[in-house]
C-alpha cells in the first residue's frame, strides 16, 4: 500500500475563538516542499473569517478529480499513439444535499478541451473510450461516492 501525506496547520494567533469569529485560513504543506494557503470557502463561512484568495477544500477536491483523470488520459493517449498538445479542464463541483440530507459534493463535471497534434487523432468513439478508461483508472474518482462525469466537448 502506498501512503500520501499532507500537513495541515492552523493557529488561533490570539483571535477570539468561542464566538466563532476566528480565521479559517491555514496552510497545506506537501512532501516536495510546496505550501499552499487554504481556507474555508466564503460560500461556507463568510468574510472576513474566510480568505477568498486561498484554496478551499471543495476546490481542491474538484481539482484532484480533474487532475487524476487528466494524468490517466494523457498516459492512455500516449500508449495509443495520440499526441496531446494541450488539455484544459474547467471542472465544476456541485455541493448539495447528499445521503441522509447531509451536505456533500454530489456531482463533479469534468469538461476537458483537448488539442491533438500529428496525423493520428482520435475519432469520437476513440476519444470517449479514452475518457472511459481514464475514469475507470482514476484513484480519486474510485474513492468518491459522488458522481464524476466527463462532459464531452468541454
Amino acid at each position: 500500500m502506498k501512503a500520501f501525506e499532507a500537513q495541515v496547520s492552523w493557529q488561533r494567533a490570539g483571535q477570539a475563538f468561542l464566538d466563532g469569529r476566528y480565521s479559517r485560513a491555514h496552510d497545506w504543506q506537501f512532501d516536495g516542499g510546496l505550501r499552499l494557503r487554504a481556507s474555508s470557502s466564503p460560500l461556507s463561512v463568510p468574510l472576513p473569517m474566510s480568505d477568498p484568495a486561498a484554496l478551499d477544500p471543495e476546490e481542491a477536491l474538484v481539482a484532484a478529480a480533474s487532475s487524476c483523470h487528466m494524468l490517466f488520459f494523457l498516459s492512455l493517449a500516449r500508449e495509443q499513439g495520440f499526441t496531446v498538445d494541450s488539455y484544459l479542464d474547467r471542472a465544476v463541483g456541485y455541493l448539495g444535499a447528499g445521503e441522509a440530507g447531509r451536505m456533500a459534493m454530489t456531482r463533479i463535471e469534468l469538461r476537458p478541451l483537448i488539442a491533438f497534434a500529428g496525423a493520428r487523432r482520435p475519432s469520437g468513439p476513440e476519444l470517449a473510450a479514452l475518457h472511459h478508461a481514464a475514469h475507470a483508472r482514476c484513484y480519486i474518482a474510485n474513492s468518491l461516492k459522488t458522481e464524476v462525469v466527463v462532459m464531452e466537448g468541454g
